[in-house]
């Protein structure tokens, strides 16, 4: 098997299993580890792949989003603690944005007894609210992107366009000094632009994993946002860089 292939194949492994490691690809695919290693940082030069210990995972890009269910399984607890330090901003909000993801489908969850009005281009946030007796849920209409289960193009826009938020929760798929916040997606950029344009304070929620990545589509400045919420496990350092930008931000 040449170069190419091997690592069209570990780029495939990656996206469809979230991560890979290097003992196992040396076993699938019949090669040393030290021809793993290389392909790998090949793959994360060319912005494919991020390094982690032990292997590397997918980094989202124009060609490829990871979906709900490989969302709904990394960085998982660090994901609660954002949720449920976010949901300590409400600050008596009346009126609340969800963004897609599975952050936002985990604030949630924990507002689901509050006096509030969400807002959600997201099915898997409604869907958690559906019982709620406390909640008023408005779901923006459009077209359904399947690997989020959220809605984009005009539709949404138009509607999120004609509203004042108190509180949006956002997520990303990549936050970086340089370019901003980023996604993949044109339709998504688009909506989750108009949100943090609507509200009146604009929340990032993101894990360590985000920052220092960048996408297609820049929706947002850093200094747009009232707060970041994320974890721990992004350095000190490099927390106060984003700080320094404007936004507070916690790590929990």
């Amino acid at each position: 098997m040449d170069s190419d292939t091997r690592q069209s194949r570990i780029v495939e492994f990656a996206r469809t299993r979230g991560r890979v490691d290097v003992a196992s690809l040396a076993t699938e695919l019949d090669v040393a580890s030290e021809t793993i290693r290389r392909d790998l940082k090949v793959l994360a030069g060319r912005r494919l792949l991020k390094r982690v210990h032990g292997g590397a995972v997918p980094l989202e890009t124009a060609a490829f989003e990871s979906g709900v269910e490989y969302r709904s399984q990394v960085d998982l607890a660090q994901k609660h603690r954002i949720a449920a330090a976010a949901t300590g901003l409400l600050h008596g909000a009346e009126t609340v944005y969800l963004d897609e993801g599975f952050t936002p489908r985990l604030i949630a969850e924990r507002i689901a007894e509050q006096e509030l009005t969400v807002v959600t281009s997201s099915l898997l946030a409604a869907e958690a609210l559906a019982h709620s007796r406390t909640v008023t849920v408005l779901l923006l209409g459009g077209r359904m992107r399947g690997r989020t289960l959220a809605t984009v193009d005009h539709w949404a826009v138009d509607m999120l366009s004609s509203l004042v938020i108190d509180v949006a929760f956002l997520g990303t798929n990549g936050i970086s000094l340089e370019h901003g916040l980023t996604t993949p997606d044109p339709a998504v950029a688009a909506v989750k632009g108009t949100a943090v344009r609507v509200a009146r304070r604009p929340v990032l929620v993101a894990a360590h994993s985000k920052f220092g990545e960048s996408s297609f589509c820049r929706f947002a400045r850093i200094e747009d946002f009232e707060a970041i919420v994320t974890g721990q496990e992004l350095g000190a350092e490099e927390a106060r860089r984003y700080e320094e930008l404007g936004p507070v931000l916690i790590r929990v």
